[in-house]
């Protein structure tokens, strides 16, 4: 497969996002869970509703019970439908952005980590920019009662009805913030890492460390992020019709925090935060697995094209 083994911009974005689609589908209900634990107020709610969550275990319970195993589900398509898009943009602008640094360095020279993380950062703000909006949708489709609750381009409409476009880009500050996210995964790692083959007197990780270590970094940068992460989704979130007289909207990411601690204290910013840890470590490690089996069959299928193409040429 010479010429073709080395994988394009293209390549690693279809990669990427077919193995988030596959990790986001395993972990949906985890994702809905943590959303809805994220917009509702323990404080303020009777603990009896049925839209109130203890913990992940009530809240699967609650959801079962009043709609079904349907509900476990609400919004996926749109669901996948960022995760796509977001992922896509993601692997694409990372891969392109990197390519295009390293050949502008000297031939030998190898990228620092400091040069890493900011190509992380960049691609990752520039992914929110174009793909916000579904992530927007997708939100209040998770959280709007099963009466209210519409399809993918009727929810969009709606957005725009009421808000114009702008509503469409809401908690994007917040998302750009959150870029910052992978940056610290990756020191947390690259750290534990070292303390652990120290600790342990050995070489080379196993794969079974390199899941453990990913995983506690993971949780880390999760716990350190986490109240700008439930920020973000109140910003995105829409109110019930019955919530929506006694709701006062949001002005920004630091309005939420004010207000959720006001009313909650420390442990409102981090409400939902078992379900999304646990969701973060199981889509990263179901990511990653099946990323590195897709970049195989999409470096083969490339190649047979490129192939194709040259025999068409002769």
């Amino acid at each position: 497969m010479a010429g073709g083994s080395k994988l394009s911009p293209l390549g690693h974005a279809i990669a990427g996002t077919g193995g988030a689609m596959f990790a986001l589908t395993c972990t949906y209900p985890l994702d809905i869970i943590k959303t809805r634990m994220q917009v509702r107020s323990k404080a303020t709610a009777d603990a009896n509703d049925p839209n109130v969550y203890l913990s992940t275990t009530d809240a699967v319970q609650k959801i079962l019970r009043t709609e079904g195993l349907a509900g476990l589900y609400a919004g996926l398509f749109s669901g996948l439908l960022g995760t796509a898009s977001q992922n896509f943009a993601y692997f694409y602008w990372y891969t392109f952005l990197r390519s295009g640094y390293i050949q502008r360095q000297p031939a030998g020279v190898s990228i620092s980590t400091i040069m890493e993380l900011l190509i992380g950062a960049g691609a990752g703000a520039l992914a929110q920019i174009f793909t916000i909006p579904v992530a927007v949708v997708t939100t209040r489709q998770q959280t709007m009662p099963l009466g209210e609750r519409q399809n993918l381009k009727d929810t969009a409409s709606e957005i725009v009805q009421e808000e114009g476009w702008t509503g469409l880009w809401k908690g994007l500050k917040p998302s750009l913030v959150l870029v910052i996210n992978p940056a610290i995964t990756y020191g947390m790692y690259s750290r534990i890492q070292e303390l652990v083959l120290k600790t342990l007197g050995r070489k080379d990780m196993t794969p079974g460390l390199v899941f453990l270590v990913g995983a506690l970094a993971k949780t880390l940068a999760t716990v350190v992020t986490y109240p700008y992460i439930m920020a973000k989704v109140r910003l995105q979130w829409k109110p019930s019709k019955k919530d929506a007289e006694t709701h006062k909207p949001y002005k920004g990411a630091i309005d939420v925090l004010q207000r959720v601690f006001a009313k909650e204290g420390f442990k409102g910013w981090y409400t939902g935060m078992q379900a999304q840890i646990t969701k973060a470590v199981i889509s990263q490690a179901l990511l990653f697995m099946v990323k590195d089996q897709l970049e195989k069959y999409t470096t083969i299928l490339f190649a047979l094209m490129s192939r194709s193409k040259r025999a068409k040429v002769l």
